[in-house]
């Protein structure tokens, strides 16, 4: 697929990563709609990329999660692209988290993007394209995030089933697994307090490789030894 043309859903548009993504996506020649939890930051977002079509979302609203892809498909004329860009963290050891806490991080990072992504199966068309964040800790565990890693491998072994089955109708299902970026996540924590992290990859380098991956078929964006970007499959 070009990228000039593109209709592309970006939920999560109102965070770093996605907000990055979107405005990317515009200056090539995309076609945005955009979803987020905060509405004044939504609406700004919206408005800077021209006015285009937004809907609030609460992670915990799944059927709503579902009818985003459907919605942004009748504001944009059909749907080529989604791309889900949201999530939390907690942090500390397994021992002292809590049921209360590792089921908001399912719900957030695992159950909400997937409802988002399960939607959008039914809108987009043969050779679509979808992707969504996981994070490099599906790939390479970290002590303290266990009920996080276990919330994102859950995305991540959903997203390599569908792109088994999607297989037939040629559709794009992106795993984006980038190391640790310096968007202040790490500091909005729902639990715990995050340990001393190294300095963040380059933002600007993976948000453009998310967007190749999405249009040249990538089943995986992870990074190398020098924390560059790498697409295979």
């Amino acid at each position: 697929m070009e990228i000039a043309g593109l209709r592309l859903l970006v939920v999560g548009a109102t965070g770093v990563i996605g907000g990055a993504v979107a405005a990317l996506a515009a200056e090539r020649g995309a076609h945005l709609a955009v979803a987020g939890r905060d509405p004044a930051r939504l609406a700004a977002v919206s408005q800077a990329l021209g006015g285009c079509p937004n809907s609030r979302f609460d992670a915990y609203d799944l059927a709503g999660c579902a009818a985003l892809a459907r919605r942004a498909a009748g504001a944009l004329g059909g749907l080529d692209a989604v791309l889900t860009a949201f999530g939390t963290v907690a942090f500390g050891r397994a021992e002292e988290g809590s049921d209360a806490v590792d089921e908001h991080l399912l719900t957030v990072n695992a159950l909400a993007p997937i409802a988002v992504l399960r939607g959008a199966l039914g809108v987009l068309p043969a050779g679509g394209a979808m992707a969504a964040l996981t994070g490099a800790v599906v790939s390479a565990p970290m002590a303290g995030l266990a009920g996080y890693a276990a919330s994102k491998a859950a995305l991540s072994a959903w997203l390599d089933t569908v792109r088994l089955e999607q297989h037939r109708h040629r559709r794009t299902v992106l795993d984006a697994r980038p190391p640790h970026l310096d968007t202040g996540f790490a500091g909005r924590a729902v639990a715990g307090t995050a340990p001393r992290l190294p300095a963040g990859a380059d933002l600007p380098a993976y948000v453009a490789a998310l967007l190749d991956g999405l249009c040249s078929g990538a089943a995986l964006l992870a990074a190398d030894g020098a924390n560059r970007p790498v697409l295979s499959g």
